[in-house]
């Protein structure tokens, strides 16, 4: 069947609801968002005079839950022009309209008689063939199909998002025994494709994989902790980015999410389980049930593990729950001594070091680390025939850099055997019988791809799914050149890629070096460059601020010069090459990181992109092609008829404001990203794609574009619009005297300059300006203050 999504009803509006409806929404499907009558008005409705048959009455819970989503921080949407996509109804009303949808997706009340109720409903008004889905993540699967139709079983199954739903890559798929084999082939496809998932094919156990592995993990954690006598600070410290775990750590995790989240997952699985040799681990611990009895769950409770609140002088102040003593103190900052020989290196390299340490981070991890690889042995088959499949699910849905056998990899499979017969833990039988195989690793790279060890077989196979990425950290064989801060990668069909490996993927000396090199191997070679990478800090950050901070406190100015011409220049370089540059950023795009997209021949981001020129926030402007590019963008927007030119000054405020795009959607509303761009969803498959474009850009007969001379700036009429609202802002202290003399600054080169009426001028003279402004800005004080506390605390100055 060749089946499409064009409209998709989701039944209950809670939390998932909603926000599954506007994920769906993102990826442009329309959507229905369906959820019960109240039983009556309110107090505010009887005021109004309205009863049970008005229409705001009968639609307030969908319209208030949708509401609150729309408000969430972080956003739903993409955009916030995307909510028209979906409409708002009740169950009673607007169940019968289901019979025009291609899937409907059940995310109400985790009760299995009233999920039953509803779903008789949909089996006599669905049409046939229509996708039927349940987010549970509490109550077996094929329960919920009993009783049902032949065709509605056949095209049922769990689809089990994670919150929130447009952030976490998870999507678990869990077919019944009834569930027809197209169905989960397409779930499996769609969720990948389209929604941009990790999409999982699970068992119909308790809490399938993520959850099953993932809240062991924490219970495991916190038994650890009372037996350790660790504070909840410490924890955090332990479990948060030096094991690239979320920064959060464990319990500042558990407070966003909600404990009652965890506590309800722990006691089913409590319940649920018979054959978990390791089933008293989801036993509450007592920290857990004096937390649930005074009902401190969280953020939604106003206090859990942590308590904001206002300190003496207004500001907030963070406390931290004692453990022992039940009250709240000021939050304290942890050190661990092997955290200091820990942070050079790279994640994989840290585990053996964590491990080995003699301390109390070294019993810690020892005590759960080297648990969580025995539980999971032990978790194959019941949970999964494959081991790649547990650890898909706990990185994309805990949000984790490495699963637990990936883990174990990094420190050796023998050596982790080694350490856990010392703590007295054991793992499954088919552990050593792998090794005894000759095979001694769960995963390896071969051909440029990822292969997982296949149990039943006793040998590797590719990963399914992962055929068609590229990922670069497999192409190590492929690298044609490189120096310290970045590799060029053969990517195959005469496509080169560039990876940057700067700290935060800055652009240093090492990196320009990086994207002239590769461009000229591409034009001599080749027949397109692709500029990307793997990194899951950022894309870009921008420039090396460091660097510039040396050379301005030196006054060394020639050398800022040079250093901003060079810059300028590769920019250029990349818009102006004999071959097409592609482009894929994802994750932070600023700055210099935003810039050099400006400037490709396609850009192809994912969907998560947080792009923005923001260097007035460290007193500067943006000096590697943005200025003149935002200028030469309006000025092509000119031609369309712009007399109030509105287009200029939402190029300025951008830049003057330092904002940043909350997904490369916003990207394209703010025109940083253009007509012909692209958004990928699913960021995996990023590289790939753009390897693609660059083929498609090649194929289609590129020729080195002309540099522009036709470019039209507003002169002073343009200086004086942006001068009078400059002038506006500080006499209502809005900004300071420095923010206004920056704004002064980037109102010159965007409006093209001193000049006396409107007119054409050429991308290097737009350069120039761009250079003069940089210069003279990086020489005054208060610049040099904001980058000196950007470099120091990583926060912001407003001087």
């Amino acid at each position: 069947m060749n089946r499409s999504i064009r409209k998709v009803a989701v039944l209950g509006s809670g939390i998932m609801g909603s926000r599954i409806a506007c994920h769906f929404a993102n990826i442009g499907v329309e959507v229905m968002l369906l959820d019960i009558v109240p039983k009556e008005p309110n107090d505010a409705e009887k005021a109004k005079g309205l009863s049970i048959t008005h229409p705001a009455v009968r639609n307030r819970i969908v319209n208030d839950a949708f509401q609150q989503t729309l408000k969430a921080n972080p956003a739903a949407l993409y955009s916030a022009s995307f909510a028209n996509r979906i409409k708002l109804g009740n169950f009673e009303d607007n169940l019968a309209e289901i019979n025009q949808y291609d899937w409907v997706i059940e995310v109400i009340v985790e009760n299995l008689a009233i999920k039953k109720s509803l779903y008789e409903k949909v089996d006599a008004l669905r049409k046939a063939g229509t996708l039927i889905t349940s987010n549970t993540s509490g109550i077996p699967i094929h329960l919920m199909a009993e009783g049902r139709s032949d065709d509605f079983r056949k095209h049922f199954c769990g689809t089990h998002f994670f919150n929130p739903p447009r952030y976490l890559k998870l999507l678990e798929i869990i077919p019944t025994p009834a569930t027809d084999a197209s169905v989960i082939d397409f779930l499996m496809h769609y969720g990948d494709r389209f929604l941009g998932k990790t999409t999982v094919l699970c068992k119909d156990t308790p809490a399938f994989i993520a959850n099953r592995v993932g809240v062991y993990s924490m219970m495991k954690t916190m038994q650890v902790v009372e037996e350790m006598g660790l504070t909840v600070e410490e924890v955090d410290k332990l479990t948060s980015v030096v094991v690239g775990r979320p920064k959060s750590g464990t319990f500042r995790l558990s407070d966003v999410v909600g404990l009652d989240t965890t506590i309800n997952v722990s006691n089913n699985l409590y319940a649920g389980l018979t054959d978990d040799d390791a089933k008293d681990t989801f036993v509450l611990p007592e920290m857990v049930k004096k937390l649930q009895e005074n009902k401190w769950l969280g953020d939604k409770t106003g206090q859990g593990f942590y308590k904001k609140i206002k300190g003496a002088n207004g500001k907030s102040e963070i406390l931290a729950l004692n453990l022992k003593t039940f009250e709240y103190e000021p939050s304290q900052k942890v050190k661990f001594g092997v955290f200091e020989q820990t942070k050079t290196l790279a994640l994989k390299d840290r585990f053996a070091v964590l491990l080995a340490d003699k301390g109390k981070a070294g019993e810690f991890y020892r005590k759960t680390i080297l648990d969580g690889f025995s539980y999971v042995t032990k978790r194959i088959p019941e949970i999964s025939d494959e081991l790649y499949r547990i650890d898909a699910a706990i990185c994309a849905g805990f949000g984790w850099e490495m699963g637990l056998f990936e883990t174990w990899d990094a420190i050796g499979v023998e050596k982790g055997l080694e350490l856990m017969q010392n703590e007295g833990m054991k793992s499954a039988d088919w552990v050593h019988e792998m090794l005894a195989s000759g095979a001694k690793t769960f995963y390896k790279r071969e051909g440029g791809k990822r292969l997982y060890y296949d149990i039943p077989t006793k040998s590797y196979k590719v990963i399914p799914g992962t055929e068609s990425f590229i990922i670069l950290e497999n192409l190590s064989n492929n690298i044609v050149w490189k120096n310290a801060e970045s590799n060029v990668y053969d990517l195959g069909d005469g496509i080169l890629g560039l990876e940057f490996r700067s700290k935060m993927n800055t652009f240093g000396a090492g990196v320009i070096e990086g994207i002239q090199k590769s461009i000229a191997l591409a034009e001599k070679d080749f027949r397109g460059l692709v500029i990307g990478n793997d990194s899951t800090e950022a894309f870009s950050a921008g420039a090396n601020l460091a660097m510039l901070f040396m050379f301005a406190i030196e006054q060394e100015y020639d050398e800022i010069n040079m250093m901003i011409a060079q810059f300028q220049q590769t920019m250029m370089r990349v818009r102006y090459s004999s071959i097409p540059v592609v482009v894929a950023p994802h994750s932070l795009a600023l700055g210099g990181g935003c810039e050099i997209n400006l400037h490709a021949d396609r850009v192809v981001a994912a969907a998560e992109t947080y792009m923005g020129l923001v260097e007035v926030g460290v007193g500067l402007i943006p000096a590697g092609g943005g200025t003149k590019e935002m200028a030469l963008r309006c000025s092509d927007l000119y031609k369309n008829g712009d007399p109030e030119l509105n287009t200029l000054q939402n190029a300025f405020m951008n830049i003057a404001m330092a904002k940043v795009s909350t997904s490369a959607q916003e990207a394209y509303e703010m025109n940083y990203l253009r007509r012909g761009d692209e958004i990928v969803l699913n960021r995996s498959r990023l590289i790939a794609d753009a390897k693609q474009a660059a083929i498609e850009l090649a194929e289609a007969g590129y020729t080195q574009p002309k540099k522009r001379t036709d470019i039209k700036v507003q002169g002073k009429a343009g200086i004086a619009l942006f001068k009078a609202g400059i002038q506006g802002m500080k006499m209502g202290r809005y900004i300071s005297e420095h923010d206004a003399k920056i704004a002064e600054k980037l109102a010159y080169v965007i409006s093209g300059g001193d000049l006396s009426y409107p007119q054409l001028v050429s991308e290097q003279y737009l350069l120039d300006l761009e250079r003069e402004a940089f210069l003279s800005l990086s020489a005054e004080k208060k610049t040099l203050e904001r980058i000196q506390s950007l470099l120091n605390g990583g926060k912001p100055l407003r001087n």
